[in-house]
């Protein structure tokens, strides 16, 4: 694979990791300056800890964990190292979503019965991915950790594809209500998801192009990649 193509993927994701990134630093940069406060900001200036820890394990989990999908790095002390950062960022983000959906005072757009079950599905989800992936990794198990590695970035990464599965009100200049903002939040989820079990299925299917475990020439120790 050339050096162009294995870096393909990873600058796709840390773009669209940007996306989010950059809603997350005007949130805290209003945070920090103490305003304007208004009736759909007013629970992060109440009780600002959840969302400043959700925006800054986003940042890390996001744009570090982009570089895990750079097969020159998988089979390097690098990729293991940073997934010991990435996973309880991982969980960061999930559980911080979770409690942020359960106890803060939503706007009513976000308040409906479909929209906070998605989010509390997609928290949970992402949390047994992370789970499972570790228990994967801790038997030996590169397959299987790789597979719910990549489901829980997905699920992650939902919020970029969100900005994307909103522009059809940005075109048309329509409000969105609780049906439309419910819609356009699964279907970003649901692309992730999709295009997350795509690859997943390519690369079982395909030829193997390396083995999932190496030795360590003369240690007798096997390593993963």
């Amino acid at each position: 694979m050339t050096v162009r193509r294995q870096w393909a993927l990873p600058t796709g994701l840390v773009l669209l990791g940007l996306v989010p990134a950059l809603g997350g630093a005007i949130r805290l940069e209003d945070l920090s300056s103490g305003g304007p406060v208004t009736p759909e900001n007013v629970r992060f200036f109440d009780m600002p800890s959840p969302v400043i820890a959700h925006i800054f394990a986003a940042l890390i989990y996001s744009l570090l964990g982009a570089f895990q999908f750079v097969p020159s790095l998988r089979s390097r002390p690098w990729h293991r190292r940073a997934g010991r950062v990435l996973l309880p960022a991982g969980l960061v983000v999930a559980l911080s979503g979770i409690w942020m959906t359960l106890w803060y005072d939503v706007p009513d757009i976000d308040s409906g019965f479909a929209i906070v079950g998605l989010r509390l599905a997609t928290g949970g989800a992402m949390a047994l991915a992370l789970v499972l992936g570790f228990l994967a990794v801790r038997r030996r198990d590169f397959t299987t950790h790789r597979a719910w590695m990549i489901r829980a970035y997905a699920l992650a990464m939902g919020a970029g594809t969100q900005v994307f599965t909103h522009l059809p009100f940005v075109f048309t200049g329509a409000v969105p209500d609780a049906t439309g903002r419910t819609i356009a939040m699964a279907a970003g989820w649901a692309i992730n998801i999709a295009v997350a079990e795509w690859a997943i299925r390519r690369a079982a299917s395909g030829p193997s192009r390396r083995p999932t475990s190496l030795s360590r020439p003369g240690s007798g120790r096997r390593v993963s990649p």
